[in-house]
């Protein structure tokens, strides 16, 4: 039976960060202009999370609110238990150089200091480690980074993406478990790109927790989740991974229209009034398609997994009509429902990406 729940996400241990009903709105000569809105999102320790989305979208305002760089017209941030905008500035920077690191696109070190001195910055601001091991730690987080022998060296003197990885060493000078980047590949070459997120992914099975705002849709992949937020909204991310390829708008139509339901273990799953009309996707846990042949149950022949959609009109004729659909046997599933026809309505002209559970077998066109 299907039941009313709130929003779920993949990991579901304590969350690190958790971010409610957020707003922001800028006042200009033109009126007023909403950039975020009612972002609710919760991120755990370890995950390594994108941030896509258009230039305009407000994917670099959201990433200023968990940093407390800007403070939001409404809603609350909380990291690690700690409110952010509970703070006076004074309170706000000491706990920002203790928690985060922040890697920024255009990298940000002062001109005038090498590579060493740079990296020694926020372990001088916030006294975190004792004066005399500053140095050694400066070194081994340069020599991390692939930067040891060009320590005493200006930024002007080292490529841009050696400034960027001595970029991502000052982020980590006091240990911060949060590393927060906003477009950190987004002036670099390829191969500068590809060493700056292979760095990040070290970091990540090391136990750090990455946010990071990315226009690279590709790189964005190798994240382990992946917020699209369009037009100051985020898009469901089930919604987001199950069709991957249709255009921001209208995977935002999709997330706005989904209705979300819970079946428990096994449950059959039946149309809206009966009918046969709409296409559901996995949002956790499974569903399994099952195989009836003469009235008689045949066993479960495929599953569909969290990301994956199935259309229930391929379950009224074809090769579907033998078939049924039914929860996960061990955790049940959350799902969300779209109706089928407003489906066929926003993607005309655009194929979605092969899915075994829809009419024809091979992705609606």
């Amino acid at each position: 039976m299907a039941t009313n729940r709130p929003d779920a996400h993949r990991n579901f241990s304590a969350p690190l960060i958790e971010v409610q009903e957020l707003n922001k709105v800028f006042h200009t000569a033109a009126g007023e202009a909403r950039v975020l809105k009612n972002i609710s999102l919760t991120i755990s320790a370890g995950e390594f999370v994108s941030i896509i989305g258009r230039s305009g979208s407000g994917k670099s305002t959201l990433i200023n609110m968990l940093t407390g760089i800007d403070h939001p017209t409404s809603g609350e941030v909380r990291i690690e238990g700690v409110s952010l905008h509970g703070m006076d500035e004074g309170q706000l920077a000491k706990w920002r150089g203790r928690t985060l690191g922040i890697v920024f696109q255009f990298f940000q070190l002062l001109p005038m200091l090498t590579l060493l001195e740079n990296v020694l910055l926020p372990m001088d601001f916030c006294d975190f480690f004792p004066p005399e091991k500053r140095e050694e730690r400066a070194l081994q987080l340069l020599d991390m980074v692939g930067l040891k022998d060009l320590a005493h060296r200006l930024p002007g003197a080292v490529s841009g993406g050696q400034q960027q990885c001595a970029a991502v060493a000052r982020a980590l000078a006091n240990d911060a478990p949060i590393i927060m980047a906003d477009e950190p590949t987004g002036n670099l070459d390829s191969a500068s790109a590809e060493q700056v997120m292979s760095l990040f992914e070290d970091l990540v099975r090391q136990g750090k927790t990455i946010l990071m705002v990315t226009h690279d849709r590709e790189l964005a992949r190798r994240a382990n989740r992946t917020l699209l937020i369009s037009d100051g909204e985020l898009v469901h991310e089930a919604i987001t991974h199950a069709f991957r390829g249709l255009p921001d708008e209208v995977l935002l139509q999709l997330s706005r229209s989904a209705v979300q339901e819970t079946y428990e273990p096994g449950a059959w799953i039946a149309g809206v009034d009966g009918k046969m009309s709409d296409v559901l996707v996995v949002e956790r846990g499974e569903l399994l398609i099952t195989e009836e042949r003469g009235g008689r149950f045949n066993g479960d022949v495929l599953r569909v997994l969290p990301g994956q959609w199935v259309d229930l009109r391929w379950f009224v004729g074809g090769r579907g009509k033998s078939r049924r659909v039914r929860a996960g046997l061990d955790g049940g599933a959350w799902l969300l429902r779209l109706n089928g026809s407003l489906v066929d309505q926003l993607t005309p002209g655009h194929t979605l990406e092969p899915n075994p559970f829809s009419p024809g077998a091979g992705g609606r066109g």
